[in-house]
Formats: C-alpha cells, structure tokens, sequence
C-alpha cells in the first residue's frame, strides 16, 4: 500500500465518534489553491477495536500524511532510477542486437568494422558470451586478422572479457602485434598510429587499454606477456611530455585540450603505472620493504584538476560543437572508475552522465544520437552509451578512506592495494567490480553507505575531529563495515590512535575492540588464510555481527605486492605471505557483503535528517526504539534498515535516524508502534510494567524479535508479558492468518524463507554455510481482546538480518522477507 493508496483511505473513513474531522487550520490554505485537505470519517468497525491511542495516531497519521502538500517545503533533488537505468541498458541492448547482420557483423563506420565495439559494449551489458548474438559476433571476429590499432585492440578486449581461455592464442597474438606497431623513433615514439599515419592520441589509448587487459588476461593463465617494458615506458613518456601546460591534451601535441584526449592521457597514465610496478612496496631478496614513499604522478593531478574546472556531461569539453560527445563519455567512465573517483570535482560523474544519458535516448528504438561524425552512425554512439552506462555502474567493494591534510599521504602508503585486492576478488566471484576513495575531511555518512566497506589504512598518527567520528558512527550503525590496518606502524603510533579512535567511536563498555577469536568465519570463509596473520585481528562486535576488523599489522603492503611488475617472481616465502593476506582481505569482504553488492544506481543517496516543517513532522511515521535492560540496542541498524524499506517499499515518510524510548518516558503514549528487541535476559520493574500495561491497553502495538534468535531474551520477554496480563498468553499466530497475506497492502508470507548455519571446523578451507528452508512463518502474538494483536513476538531473528548486508550467523528470516514481515506487521497496527 502506498502513501497515496494510505491517504485515499481518509475519504471513506468516519471518526468513531460520529463527527467529521477536517485538517485544522487548512480550510484557508485550500481557498488559495495551494492544496486540498481531505476530510476523514471512520466507518464503524473498520478499525477493529480501533480505540485510544491506536484510533489517534492513525487518523492523524493518515490525515497529516494526505495535507502536508499544503506547507512549503524544501524539494528533495531526485535520485537516479535504477529501473529507469535497467530499461535504457534493455532497450540499447534490444537496439543492437536487431541490427546485427547474418553473418554476426555490425553495419562500418567511415569503413571502421563496428563489430568488436558493440561486441564489448554487448559484454559489459551482461549479455552471455553464449547468447546467441554474440556467440555469431565472437565466431565472425574469430574469423578475422586485423591490421588496424583501433580494431586489434577492441577484438582484443572482447577476447580477454568474453572467452579468454578459448582464446588465449589470439589475445597474445594481438597483442604481440600492438607491441610489434608502437612507433618507437622521434616525437611520436611511445604512440600508435592507424596505421598508416602518425600516431595520435586516441589510437594509443585504445593500444594500451588491448595491452593492459590482454597482460592481465594472459599473467592469469600463467603465460608470458610478449610485452616488453619498453613499450610501457615509452608510453608513459610520450603522455608525460606531451601534457599541456593547463593540464589537459589535445588530439595531437599542442593542441588545445578536450575532455576526451584529457581522459585518454589521465586514464593511460594509470595503465602504464600499474603495468610498470609503481608503488612503494618492493622485495629486496627475501625480505619485503613496506616503508617506501610513494609520489603521486603530478600529472595525474593535472589532468584531474582541467577535467574537474571544466567537467559537463553534456557535450566533450573544449571540443568545436560538442563533438565525440559519447566518445567521451566512454572515458570520463574509465577516468572515474580507475581514478577510484566517484565524484570528479564536486560532480558525480556517473549519476549525472546516466541521468542524461537516459533522458536522451530514443525510448522507442533504444538508440542514442551523438555529436559530430559519431552522430551519423547510431550503433557506435549506442555503443560508446552503453559500455558508459553498464561499465560505470559496477558495484563498489571497498571505498578507502583519505584522512589528515591534503598533501599528507600516511593514508595512502600502497596507493595499488584496494585496487589489486579488488581484482582478486572480481577472479574469485566471477563478476566486474570497482573501488573507490573517499575523503573524511568531506564524506558524510550518506557518502559511506554508497560503499559496504570502508577501508582505513595508516602509520602515525590518526587524528579525527569529533564530526568526522559521529559520521563514522552514522555509517555502521546502519550496517556498515570498517576494515582497518596499521601500515609500517613500527612505533605503534597508528596502533594506539585507532584503538583510541574505536573509544569515541564505540563509547559503550560492551562495544570493545577485542582480538577474534580462532573460529570466527574470516579465518575460513572463502579461503584458508595462513598462519601469518594468527592473533592480529581484532574486531568490534555490535549485536549479532562484527561491523569493525581490524589487522595490527601488514595487509596492504602485500595485496600491492600481489600485482608485482611483469617480469619477475615472487621469492616463495613473500609470495606465500602474500596469498594470506589477500586470502584474508577476500574473507573480510565476503562476510561483510555476503556476496550481496549492489550496482551503483541501485544504492539511494540517504536524505539525512534536517528541520522540517510541521505537516511534514506530522505525516511522519516515526517508531521508536524501546530502551531496556535486556540490551536494548543489540542490533542498532536494525530499526534504520526497517525505516529505509518503509519508505522504499511504501513510500512513506519515515525519519532518518533511530528515535529511541522508554518505558518511564512521558511521550511513550504519543507513539503508536514500539520497536523491541534484545539478546540478553532482563525484566522490567513494577512501574514500567505499569506503563507499558497501560500502553497497550490504551491501543499501543509492540514488535519485538529475540536478535539472533536468543533464547535468553525470548524467555525473559514471554514471562513479562504474562505478568503483565495474567491469564493470557503469547501464541503462535496461524500461519494462514491475513497478516500474512497482502490484505492489509503489504506482501504475500504464508511461506517464507529461513536461513540455517552450520559452522564447519576452522582447519577446512571451506567456510559458513548457509541453508535456506521455506516453512510458514513462526510469530507469536498477545490478544487484548479478540481478533486484534497489540504485541507480535518472532523468536526467530529479524534485527540481524534487517542490519546486515553480509553474513548473520545466527537463524532467523533471509534479508528480503524480514524485511517484509516487518512491513506487514507495522502495516496490521495501523489498520487492526
């Protein structure tokens, strides 16, 4: 049931008390056309039992929530539609493939053979190597000996991204070639060119794209690259001295800058940095040297700080006429995502790009048009729209977090290491990912929660401010994960301010930085990590999870390690050390995700709390956390996850941080619903048995679930609810009754799935495994009088899983259908 479905209600309802009830104080706003304000009449009956504070709050509830248009306030910028997102990426894929010709070729452009371009753009969609389509597509470019850079290169990345073990022979055939064609004489040397010609800018960048991926590619199946370093230096080179003074590159040297050719130098510089082993770890023998400085290129930051003064998404910068306006957008992604950016400048390169990008394309053929010569060729610019729309919007693993002065670096020791971690994970669950940076001295808690784990690495000192702290708080206590480490810490001077930093973060006694335990799951949950990392890990556990680990000594040092240069090998014992510490950070990941990652456009950009007028106050469903001895707040994201669905699924206006109660409290009878739950034994005293006796005589409703299915918790609540209406008794609800069924506006749960753990022993490399069941749902509910629950009890979980995204070991409701149950329980107090 939606928001407007809930205010439509209003106009059939009659107040129990046989009067009509308008919104006080609105008639005169109605007369100057700036709203309508609903009268409400409650028919007899139609809340069963409906009385006291339950027949109050939803009245007024409904009332305020279908007249609050009537009060100005400020309007909330629009997030991107993923399905908006998934329907533009549908329609170009739908476009290209009833385009493609018999032969599994694409239409020429200026007699460029398109066919490897939409191939890869087909690919990054998600489309199946053994979908028929592009199963044509990959026979016809096997078919076919290019002789031209941008077509080796573009044949090549299909290769490597489609079939790459089939097709080993022709991606070091290809690249072979590229190495072969690079220009390596006069003021041209480190360039491509078609050929024939001179060498240009973009034809290098595609030359050293098909080279990057065909090494990556070939170093997976143990098979030499035939690239030598010399063509990365020469490479390099050419983009270093042939930067404009402002920071940009032009299409050929001194040449005004544009936005395209800055991509292509910016995203190449990055290419050739990595190919040639840049960071601050190295081995020296059989000893690894973690501490070096690490510079980074100047002209990186250049070309960053042009695209940033004169970034658009609208038309390629600094181009005649806009023109190679999607060609650009191609790189701007590249930019962005290899950059570990998500906003360039103060802009989010991939919300904005996707927004216009879905506003111009054709909605009926699924086409794009773009500027310039790509514009009279429909499939390269569908093309070029598509591989920005699908290749940006890869979910995000891991954002690392940058903290302390600008030119200060102690957070960014091994600048390669999220990314390297990132593509062993990618290796090891089959799908495209990406990483990115984030800054505290900027980032909200609103910009943590784009990212399901932050990443804090350091040496030295670590010093936060207190707002920087409270965010930090905000972001786990909605189900965030911290993963830390203490970098070339050989003082310890890290060491001691994080655990200081975990004191103001986690000021609580029981919220504690202790060493984990042998048997936790990210000793084993992927893979078996090694014994060299045995009593450094220490977490933080809040509730039924651990949302803090943290490694007191060396982890990003070897995942730099793990991309080591291209020509030489790894000494045994370091290579060993670093297979545990990429072994460990895949573990971490796992657990804390769950696997479950979302694509960018799919994560909403919380709207966090601010002064809001009074008819929005007032249309505001707002249940509060009760606070009691049996660990009150064992799960804390587990109310702000269920707000987060309220809204989402029901449209409604819910807060955005968690409002809490007690049973002493005088304004525990201005709330309808109360949120419980616990994992401790505890018992209530006489007075606020008295209160809350009072509560739900009076029409109160309360939710409770035992987190983590604690039995503890479970016995203490059932023997207060006895004491406090003796002769009754919580029972199981029947498992056909209507509140698990769509009656009341919410979902269809006579059949629920349930998830079950089994731990296996921690010397196995195999880790939790998860069982799911579908049974009917067990709740257990309290009736006052017939026919109406003022109390409903899962002694299964909810909390846990409302909170995390990864791993909850403990039983209870899979993510998805907690969440439900709980939509349909706060939708029953409403209605019942």
């Amino acid at each position: 049931m939606t928001l407007q479905a809930l205010s439509l209600v209003v106009h059939s309802i009659r107040a129990p008390w046989g009067q009509q009830r308008g919104c006080s104080g609105a008639n005169q706003a109605m007369s100057s056309g700036k709203g309508q304000c609903n009268i409400a009449f409650f028919p007899s009956g139609w809340i069963r039992g409906a009385r006291g504070l339950t027949a109050w709050f939803f009245w007024g509830w409904v009332i305020s929530a279908s007249c609050f248009c009537l009060f100005p306030f400020p309007a909330l910028a629009q997030d991107l539609n993923p399905q908006q997102v998934q329907e533009a990426i549908d329609r170009a894929v739908h476009y290209l493939k009833v385009h493609q010709r018999r032969n599994g070729a694409w239409p020429a452009f200026l007699r460029w053979d398109t066919t490897p371009l939409v191939a890869l753009a087909l690919l990054n969609a998600g489309v199946p190597p053994e979908d028929e389509s592009l199963a044509r597509a990959l026979n016809y470019l096997r078919s076919k000996r290019y002789e031209r850079t941008y077509l080796v290169s573009l044949q090549t990345m299909v290769f490597c991204h489609a079939t790459p073990q089939r097709d080993l022979n022709l991606i070091r055939r290809n690249a072979a070639w590229l190495a072969a064609h690079q220009i390596t004489k006069g003021p041209k040397s480190g360039t491509w060119s078609y050929p024939p010609g001179s060498g240009d800018k973009s034809n290098t960048q595609f030359a050293m794209l098909a080279l990057w991926e065909a090494e990556r590619t070939l170093q997976r199946f143990g098979i030499p690259s035939p690239v030598s370093r010399h063509v990365w230096r020469r490479a390099r080179l050419f983009w270093q001295r042939t930067q404009n003074p402002d920071g940009s590159w032009g299409y050929l040297t001194n040449e005004p800058g544009t936005g395209s050719m800055t991509c292509a130098g910016i995203a190449s510089l990055i290419i050739a940095a990595d190919r040639l082993g840049s960071g601050a770890a190295r081995v020296e023998g059989q000893q690894v040297q973690c501490c070096g400085r690490y510079e980074p290129d100047v002209h990186i930051q250049r070309g960053l700080r042009w695209l940033a003064r004169n970034f658009t998404v609208h038309a390629n910068p600094n181009s005649p006429g806009g023109r190679w306006w999607l060609y650009y957008l191609y790189g701007l992604e590249r930019v962005g995502r290899l950059t570990a950016h998500r906003k360039i400048g103060q802009h989010d390169w991939y919300r904005e790009g996707a927004a216009v990008l879905i506003q111009n394309q054709d909605r009926l053929s699924g086409f794009w048009r773009g500027v310039g010569p790509e514009g009279n060729h429909r499939i390269v610019s569908t093309a070029l729209a598509l591989l920005f729309l699908t290749k940006g919007r890869r979910p995000v693993l891991v954002a690392k977090l940058r903290y302390g002065t600008p030119n200060a670096h102690l957070w960014n020791s091994h600048p390669n290491d999220v990314g390297n971690l990132t593509r062993y994970v990618e290796l090891r669950w089959g799908r495209d990912l990406t990483w990115e940076v984030y800054d505290m001295n900027q980032a909200t808690a609103a910009d943590y929660l784009q990212a399901p784990v932050l990443f804090l690495s350091g040496r030295g000192m670590l010093s936060l401010s207190q707002e920087q702290v409270e965010q930090l708080r905000a972001y786990l206590d909605r189900g965030g994960f911290l993963f830390a480490e203490a970098c070339c810490d050989r003082p310890g001077e890290f060491d001691d301010a994080f655990r200081l930093l975990m004191e103001r973060v986690f000021p609580e006694p029981e919220l504690q930085l202790r060493r984990l335990s042998p048997d936790h799951e990210v000793w084993f949950m992927e893979e078996k990590v090694g014994p060299e990392y045995a009593g450094h890990l220490w977490g933080v556990n809040v509730g039924c999870r651990t949302a803090v680990i943290y490694c007191d000594t060396d982890l990003s040092c070897y995942w730099e390690l793990s991309r080591w240069g291209r020509e030489r090998k790894l000494p045994q014992q370091v290579q060993q050390r670093v297979q545990s510490a990429l072994s460990l950070g895949l573990n971490v990941v796992a657990y804390a995700t769950g696997r479950k990652l979302k694509y960018k456009d799919m994560i909403p950009r919380l709207k966090l709390q601010t002064a809001r007028s009074q008819a929005v106050q007032r249309a505001m469903l707002v249940i509060p956390k009760l606070r009691h001895p049996g660990s009150w707040n064992a799960a804390p994201g587990a109310l702000l996850s269920l707000q987060r669905y309220l809204k989402q699924e029901l449209g409604l206006i819910v807060p955005t941080d968690q409002r809490t109660v007690s049973l002493t409290d005088q304004e525990l009878f201005g709330y309808h619903m109360l949120f419980m739950h616990g994992r401790r034994a505890f018992q209530f005293t006489q007075e606020e048995r008295e209160a809350l006796r009072k509560y739900l005589q009076n029409g109160g409703f309360i939710l409770a679930d035992a987190v983590c299915a604690s039995e503890e918790f479970a016995q203490s609540f059932r023997r207060e609810m006895a004491l406090l209406f003796p002769g009754k008794k919580l029972q199981r609800i029947p498992p056909d009754h209507k509140l698990f069924t769509p009656a009341y506006g919410g979902f269809d749960l006579r059949v629920v799935r349930r998830r079950e753990l089994s731990k296996p022993n921690p010397s196995q490399p195999v880790g939790v495994q998860e069982h799911v069941r579908q049974v009917p749902p067990e709740l257990e509910g309290l009736e006052l009088e017939p026919g109406r629950y003022c109390v409903i009890f899962s002694p299964l979980d909810l909390s846990c899983a409302l909170e995390s995204q990864g791993v909850v070991p403990c039983r209870g409701y899979v993510r998805e259908d907690a969440a439900r149950l709980a939509i349909n329980i706060v939708l029953y107090s409403l209605q019942e």
